[in-house]
């Protein structure tokens, strides 16, 4: 009998372990608990709904629970319906028999699923800003996702859970300026750390890959970092302007083609805000072609007619809160001539630091103000080091160029906004100009703010040029120059030929106007040139001019030729904006003077007309009186007497615009016949001689500066002011 019960006993024990071993290792498939399944899952959250099909149990029989796997089943929830392609659970036998929660983990496999659905179910279990802000900017795309969830025992995922899977074809659309599109990644998910791998995508339009981007969290921020790079593209600059659109630069830009290799770091809290951005790159600049409108360098690269060409430049970035740091070098083309350049700017909180070399051998380089002209061949280095602070103000370190024995050096130049001079400490220049003349000059701040000007050699006739051609005033250059400049200069040129010996003296400048002025000087030949400006008390300015060589000065007019002898005088008084002058020069004689011989010919005074074309005629008064007012010169009155012809005139000059003048031209045999006609004061200047008839020219000269009209008059009867001014005259000499 204890036989059998002990075979019985066997028996049932050997089925049993064979019932539990197949269990274990095959499991079994029914249906029968999908319901108690379903209850456990709707104890996660009751939105959540789950159709199964067909499960299977296998039983752990070291951890007293049971093991399920389903296929294909379907979770549906706010009527959507996610694919899954399989779920695998774990159901704690006491808690099963005790109707407790029993699921302890939780594996899941999906199958390729809309992002949004899946975003939707994440804000069912944490409908956070995050998952709200995600649903937003996700316009399309799909996920899969594998999932392996750990709970407690109130059905709380615990916190050491795993997920991956994968995302492709997303679609983001970030405020209308950023948009991503066939975003390809694969992410895994522990606790507190996001790896999103193998990334590929197109931002605005621009090929980016990654190989990884990891995402830590710690309290309420994400720390991200990793590492993209661009391939080599021609953007669509309109799209870059849309996106870009409080960067003015990129409307004067053209095309910009270039790839990049990039690391980056940066901080997001919870809202989504980035902070402490950090990245570090290497850009491959292959193209980039800007427009000149900011550049401005017609003015001193001839060559240069719309817009600047950077080809091949290598460039690296390393930018952080603190500091911007851009490194580059490469060439540039004007038009189709090509050098290279070198560059690095710095950026802190409150300075923007340049420092630039440029190697120009290829194109020519014109300085017009200094009369500097590098020729196209040619190799110059250009060095520029300076900042420019929040105030807008621009500081030049160094500004210096070299080539061959020709040097430009300036030092500490500070310029406001307007580009004005604020301040400067050294300018030192060191070349031959176009002309051939040598330019050795320094200008030095010294201790007490003013400043000197000393040099061996110095071409000034650019600058006379700029101010006797322009009849408005110049703009200063400096912002506000309150200085005294003292002025040694041993040879001054004030053309091709002409230079002045030992130019000296002093400027006083107020509120950037000269105060006061003293300058003076010698010819090689002696002869004297002294130039004065004082400011009175009332704000009168008066300016003297005086030479005792006037013919260097002369010979800038070229309506007048063959000026020679003779001494100058001028003066001037400007007060509220209008001039009013005197200039008188004497015992002086030309050789041809164009417009009067026009007149004589048209007069048939063909003799004073040979005069005028041949050796000469002297003169021995020429005085003229004229006013200044914004554009227009009057002339009062200007008269010329001479042994051979006198002159009385008088008009205007709207500059650039119209001449109108008019006046009288007699030959001298005329005036002195016509004065010794008058009663008792014609013999005692003149004698007595016999009159033989007043003649003379009347004129006009009227019309644009470059298509003047004349018409001429034959007069019998000299006007009273005429003789009036001949008499002053011939009593002054």
């Amino acid at each position: 009998m204890i036989k059998r019960i002990i075979k019985i006993l066997l028996a049932t024990l050997l089925i049993s372990i064979l019932v539990i071993s197949y269990l274990s290792i095959f499991g079994l498939k029914t249906d029968k608990f999908n319901n108690q399944i379903i209850k456990n899952i709707s104890k996660i959250n009751d939105e959540i709904n789950i159709s199964l099909k067909e499960v299977k149990y296998v039983i752990n029989p070291f951890k007293f629970s049971i093991n399920i796997k389903t296929k294909n089943p379907k979770i549906s929830f706010k009527g959507k319906k996610l694919e899954i392609k399989s779920i695998k659970t774990n159901l704690a036998l006491k808690s099963l028999i005790n109707d407790q929660f029993s699921i302890n983990y939780l594996q899941f496999q999906t199958k390729e699923i809309k992002i949004n659905d899946a975003i939707s179910l994440g804000r069912i279990f944490y409908n956070s800003p995050q998952f709200f802000i995600l649903d937003t900017i996700i316009k399309d795309g799909f996920i899969t996702i594998n999932g392996s969830l750990n709970f407690n025992n109130k059905g709380k995922i615990k916190e050491n859970y795993k997920i991956e899977g994968s995302i492709k074809e997303a679609k983001l659309n970030i405020l209308n300026q950023f948009i991503l599109q066939n975003f390809n990644f694969n992410f895994n998910i522990d606790k507190d750390v996001y790896l999103l791998k193998k990334i590929d995508m197109l931002f605005n339009d621009i090929k980016i890959v990654s190989p990884l981007i990891r995402i830590k969290e710690e309290k309420d921020l994400f720390f991200v970092n990793g590492q993209f790079s661009s391939d080599n593209k021609n953007f669509d600059i309109e799209r870059l302007k849309k996106t870009f659109s409080n960067l003015p630069i990129l409307n004067e830009i053209q095309k910009i083609e270039f790839s990049s290799n990039n690391i980056f770091s940066l901080n997001v809290n919870k809202k989504l805000k980035f902070n402490n951005f950090k990245i570090k790159s290497n850009i491959d600049l292959k193209q980039l072609i800007v427009n000149e409108t900011y550049l401005k360098l017609d003015s001193y690269f001839p060559s240069f007619i719309e817009e600047i060409k950077f080809t091949d430049h290598k460039i690296t970035i390393d930018y952080d809160k603190k500091k911007f740091d851009l490194k580059g070098e490469g060439s540039f083309f004007l038009e189709e001539k090509v050098d290279n350049f070198s560059y690095q700017i710095i950026k802190d909180k409150v300075n923007i630091l340049f420092d630039s070399k440029i190697n120009l051998e290829n194109n020519p380089l014109l300085i017009d103000f200094l009369n500097y002209r590098k020729k196209e061949g040619l190799n110059s280095i250009i060095s520029i080091k300076g900042k420019f602070n929040k105030d807008n103000q621009l500081s030049f370190d160094l500004i210096n160029l070299k080539e061959n024995d020709n040097e430009i050096f300036i030092k500490n130049l500070k310029l406001n906004k307007n580009f004005k001079i604020i301040d400067i400490e050294n300018f030192n220049i060191n070349y031959r100009n176009d002309r051939k003349i040598l330019n050795n000059l320094n200008l030095k701040k010294e201790v007490n703010s003013s400043y000197s000007i000393k040099g061996e050699s110095f071409d000034a006739s650019r600058i006379i040029d700029n101010i006797m051609d322009n009849d408005k005033e110049n703009s200063p250059i400096f912002k506000n120059l309150n200085s005294k400049i003292n002025i040694r200069i041993k040879k001054t040129y004030i053309d091709k030929i002409n230079y002045l010996d030992n130019l000296y003296g002093d400027i006083s400048y107020v509120d950037n106007k000269i105060d006061n002025l003293k300058l003076e000087s010698n010819f090689p030949n002696k002869k004297k040139i002294n130039l004065s400006i004082e400011t009175k008390s009332n704000s009168e300015v008066i300016t003297k001019l005086f030479s005792s060589y006037p013919k260097p000065l002369i010979k800038r007019y070229k309506f007048i030729k063959g000026f020679e002898e003779g001494y100058l005088d001028f003066y001037s008084s400007k007060n509220g904006g209008v001039s009013n002058s005197v200039l008188i020069i004497d015992n002086f004689k030309v050789k041809e003077v164009p417009i009067f011989a026009k007149l004589l010919s048209l007069a048939s005074l063909q003799g004073m007309a040979d005069l005028l074309t041949g050796e000469g005629i002297r003169f021995t008064d020429f005085e003229m009186n004229f006013s200044n007012q914004k554009d227009v010169t009057k002339i009062d009155e200007m008269y010329a007497i001479g042994p051979a012809v006198s002159i009385l005139m008088e008009g205007y000059i709207e500059s650039n615009k119209l001449v109108s003048l008019r006046g009288t031209l007699v030959p001298a045999t005329t005036i002195n016949r016509s004065i010794a006609s008058i009663p008792l004061l014609g013999k005692i200047l003149i004698g007595d001689k016999a009159g033989e008839g007043v003649f003379g020219v009347s004129f006009k000269i009227k019309g644009p500066p470059k298509n003047l009209k004349t018409s001429v008059n034959p007069i019998k009867t000299l006007t009273p002011r005429f003789i009036t001014r001949t008499l002053e005259k011939i009593k002054k000499n």
